[in-house]
């Protein structure tokens, strides 16, 4: 069966496969398994998941980073390890836009090919004739074990000493290779988001073309998904709005027919349980509401291919990193309101707080990541790179 092409298809796809996803996530066979079992990636390929950023011009469906926030939030809904590598692998699409078409076509000859790598530049990729040489070790691989393509940041390098970009920094640039090229390190024993096999890998001298590698400085491929370098993290808020979304309404769910132990009273007639659903309601639409608003403003300027303010560059960062603060404080807030039950490692509250906790671990969800947008909004010039 051909994969949904259409915003509107994949998202129903997604919504489908959510709900059996759901029902594996309570069985604990993700956490396990410390990764994704096989059949349930080649359903989200089946989904049409990976191709959400494929081009038009190859007959893909080029989702808006709103519609991609969308299917990552319904999945996220159902398991947050499934929506992160998620929107790791449909950056197949991404990468592309970067690539001469010709070197993009050999390297992605299919719409529904995922993508994993870590991008920030740790490896070093020595400048040789006709590419490079690459070695590295690089951490939170996501969706190692399953990627079609693998991607590793790097600085670049030339007769022994950094190269020096047109923004007078170190060549920072991201190199793609087969999985197979490189070793995987079994790394992956976490706090929370165990199901997305984020493990270390590595390689020493392997050859890469030049035509392999990109920069997000430099795109190859006009259009809106392709402007900016951060349209690769938009996405991201997705997994935040979904993971805090099935807390509310799995605490709600057991609420309404829970009773104190002690008094036989209802625990939904509680004020103090009124209080913190409500408390919750309210964290998550805010940050939901900032985050498309936000998306929606900037994506309105990049599709006519107008400048972008100061605010439109800064809204959607800041309204990431709210969306993740904010799903850390909801997933804290339900797991409290239910009480003793949270604490066992299979219930999903415990889940939530787990995943929620490591998730914030990611760079664009700690409060660094904000601070160059506060040097903007006071006036200062701020680079779109430190914006990753």
């Amino acid at each position: 069966m051909t994969p949904p092409n259409t915003a509107t298809g994949i998202f129903r796809a997604a919504a489908a496969l959510a709900d059996d996803i759901r029902e594996r996530r309570l069985a604990d066979e993700f956490d396990q398994l410390r990764r994704l079992p096989v059949d349930v990636v080649e359903r989200l390929r089946a989904a049409g998941v990976f191709r959400m950023n494929m081009p038009a011009h190859w007959g893909g469906p080029e989702l808006t980073s709103m519609d991609q926030v969308r299917v990552i939030e319904t999945l996220a809904q159902a398991d947050a390890s499934v929506a992160w590598c998620s929107f790791i692998w449909c950056d197949s699409g991404i990468y592309s836009g970067y690539l001469d078409d010709g070197v993009a076509r050999a390297l992605y000859p299919r719409l529904d090919m995922a993508q994993s790598g870590w991008i920030y530049p740790v490896g070093r990729a020595e400048r040789i004739d006709g590419g490079y040489r690459l070695s590295g070790r690089w951490m939170f691989g996501s969706g190692v074990n399953h990627c079609d393509m693998l991607a590793a940041g790097c600085t670049v390098f030339e007769n022994g000493a950094p190269a020096v970009g047109a923004n007078g920094r170190s060549e920072w640039r991201i190199l793609l290779a087969p999985p197979s090229a490189f070793d995987v390190e079994d790394t992956w024993y976490t706090t929370g988001l165990r199901g997305t096999g984020s493990h270390h890998y590595r390689v020493e001298n392997l050859f890469v073309p030049a035509e392999h590698a990109f920069s997000f400085a430099e795109p190859k491929r006009d259009g809106a998904l392709w402007a900016r370098p951060d349209t690769l993290v938009r996405k991201m808020s997705g997994v935040p709005l979904g993971l805090a979304r099935d807390a509310i309404d799995r605490a709600i769910n057991v609420l309404e027919s829970k009773t104190d132990r002690r008094t036989g009273n209802a625990y939904a007639a509680k004020t103090e349980i009124q209080r913190a659903v409500a408390l919750a309601e309210t964290r998550w639409a805010s940050a939901r509401a900032y985050v498309y608003a936000s998306l929606e403003a900037q994506w309105a300027k990049l599709e006519k291919c107008e400048p972008l303010t100061d605010r439109e560059r800064a809204d959607p960062i800041l309204a990431r990193y709210n969306a993740f603060q904010m799903a850390r404080e909801v997933a804290q807030l339900m797991y409290d309101t239910i009480g003793g039950e949270s604490v066992y490692a299979t219930n999903p509250f415990d889940r939530h707080v787990r995943d929620a906790m490591t998730m914030c671990q990611h760079i664009v969800s700690q409060a660094k990541a904000i601070e160059p947008v506060g040097s903007m909004l006071l006036g200062n010039d701020v680079s779109d790179e430190l914006f990753l």
